[in-house]
């Protein structure tokens, strides 16, 4: 467990470094998983603000339906990131830098970010 944290710290590390050097003063897109639901915002981080979020947890916020014991599928995924591109467009941003966190490329994070695309972000 302790070599997986590790790997996961590493590779978080690399994505920092790279979107310092490709940020250019553009918004980034974080990603975050948990056990349970999946979150993504978009966050000017030279104003230190919060431009637009989405959940698939129910709630404020909440870009999924709720009923479900657990929101997160790839289909909850694609729902957050149209809905996280909506929202940034709404609060006037186009282009943003993706962040993915240390998560791989694959899987919920590829999902939210062709939806995000396809609903008009870019990156």
């Amino acid at each position: 467990m302790k070599d997986k944290l590790i790997r996961f710290a590493y590779r978080k590390q690399r994505v920092k470094e790279a979107l310092q050097q490709a940020n250019k003063g553009l918004p980034r897109l974080a990603v975050r998983r948990s056990l349970k639901y999946f979150y993504a915002q978009v966050i000017d981080d030279a104003k230190g603000r919060t431009l637009a979020f989405a959940t698939s947890k129910p709630g404020k916020g909440a870009a999924a339906e709720g009923g479900k014991k657990s929101h997160k599928s790839v289909a909850d995924a694609k729902t957050v990131g149209k809905a996280i591109a909506e929202r940034a467009l709404k609060a006037g941003v186009e282009r943003v830098v993706f962040d993915r966190g240390g998560y791989l490329y694959h899987g919920r994070v590829k999902a939210l970010a062709e939806a995000a695309r396809q609903a008009g972000l870019k990156f």
